[in-house]
């Protein structure tokens, strides 16, 4: 059955395992269709043009997938979106916003497995997540972005160092995390908005975190303003993700990397290294490397991936809010986890990889991390903001 809400949505549902929706605002205004799988069909009673669904006759207790492909017909490539536990009769989820804030995009609430199920890595055991919708920057932190707000904010009782970028279009980089979060609250109260750090659980305003160097804890933290902040680790991972499991890199097709997908510096195979790079050649991408240290590319010079997000592997690390510790996945929260309350080696997640290290950095489950008072040259941040 066909309807149409309005020229911009158009919905196709199919009253049994499976739900196909165009969107009015997609990747590359394409097409894009979806459907639930799980272990007994579904009922989709409900669908708002403005991406919610709302679905009968699942089993209580068990999950189910929404899947998402290009196109329909024979070569219909479906992988996985969001996965959806499900505790009710009637179950209700948001799939997309056509309307989201600027620049930004729905993360859909859902749980994914966050962790390393290819690779081995033993900080980063496979563990299940639930994690609550928000929204992410579609982009890295421009350094015009950054360079905007920094001026507005030492105008505006702000003090912090400020940081680089190669070109307007490209990163930011060399940004502590302690002025990362400061800016984060820069741009929340330039846009009117009520930002998210104070130096106290107070969550005053006149403990607003504007400058020094404090280590704020999750208590100091309003995690219901409408501002700006850094993604936890696991908000970050299942962005990064783009709803496809089970997989090495940000996207589905393949689990492998070379340059048509990523700035990063190679080492394939072919020179003995990763057997996941088939980049032909080792080193820094030579479409970045003209005009010396950075090596960054402007944002955006790579495909999305499955929830529209670029530049989740390589190009510049990304600041997240955990402390880092080795054995935090092994007694993390379910739900919407948030880091453990200070780390080991007095460390702070970064996230992504960059254009300065080896592919192996640039796995969704990689996690790197490092001292909050250092300002890396291939280092910047994306900020995200709640649903």
């Amino acid at each position: 059955m066909k309807t149409t809400y309005s020229k911009s949505l158009r919905l196709l549902l199919a009253f049994g395992p499976a739900l196909c929706l165009v969107p009015p605002r997609t990747l590359a205004d394409e097409p894009r269709f979806f459907r639930i799988v799980g272990p007994t069909a579904v009922t989709i009673t409900a669908a708002t043009p403005d991406g919610y669904i709302t679905w009968t006759n699942a089993q209580i207790g068990t999950n189910y997938t929404i899947q998402t492909a290009r196109r329909l017909g024979a070569a219909t490539n479906w992988v996985d979106y969001v996965q959806i536990p499900v505790t009710s009769n009637v179950v209700t989820n948001r799939l997309y916003d056509p309307n989201p804030p600027a620049g930004m995009v729905l993360i859909p609430e859902g749980s994914f497995t966050m962790g390393d199920t290819l690779d081995g890595n033993s900080d980063a055991p496979p563990t299940s997540v639930m994690v609550s919708a928000f929204y992410m920057d579609v982009n890295l932190v421009t350094y015009a972005l950054w360079t905007n707000v920094y001026q507005w904010a030492t105008n505006h009782s702000y003090t912090f160092p400020a940081a680089s970028g190669k070109a307007a279009s490209h990163p930011v980089q060399s940004v502590y995390w302690y002025n990362a979060v400061q800016w984060c609250n820069a741009r929340s109260e330039m846009e009117g908005r009520t930002p998210c750090y104070y130096t106290n659980a107070s969550l005053s305003q006149a403990a607003i975190y504007r400058s020094g160097r404090c280590d704020v804890t999750n208590d100091c933290v309003n995690w219901a303003a409408d501002g700006y902040r850094l993604p936890t680790e696991a908000e970050w991972e299942k962005a990064a993700r783009g709803g496809a499991a089970g997989h090495r890199f940000p996207w589905a097709d393949a689990d492998t990397i070379d340059w048509s997908r990523a700035n990063y510096e190679a080492y394939p195979i072919s020179v003995g290294g990763y057997p996941y790079d088939v980049n032909p050649i080792s080193g820094y991408d030579t479409n970045f490397t003209s005009g010396g240290i950075p090596y960054s590319s402007p944002v955006g010079s790579f495909p999305a991936n499955g929830y529209g997000l670029y530049d989740m592997a390589g190009n510049a690390w990304q600041w997240c809010w955990d402390w880092y510790s080795p054995t935090y996945y092994s007694s993390s929260p379910g739900a919407d986890p948030r880091g453990p309350a200070s780390s080991p080696y007095g460390v702070r997640v970064k996230r992504g990889g960059s254009w300065d290290y080896y592919t192996e950095k640039s796995r969704c489950a990689n996690r790197g991390s490092h001292y909050p008072n250092f300002a890396l040259r291939d280092t910047g941040l994306r900020c995200v903001r709640r649903f």
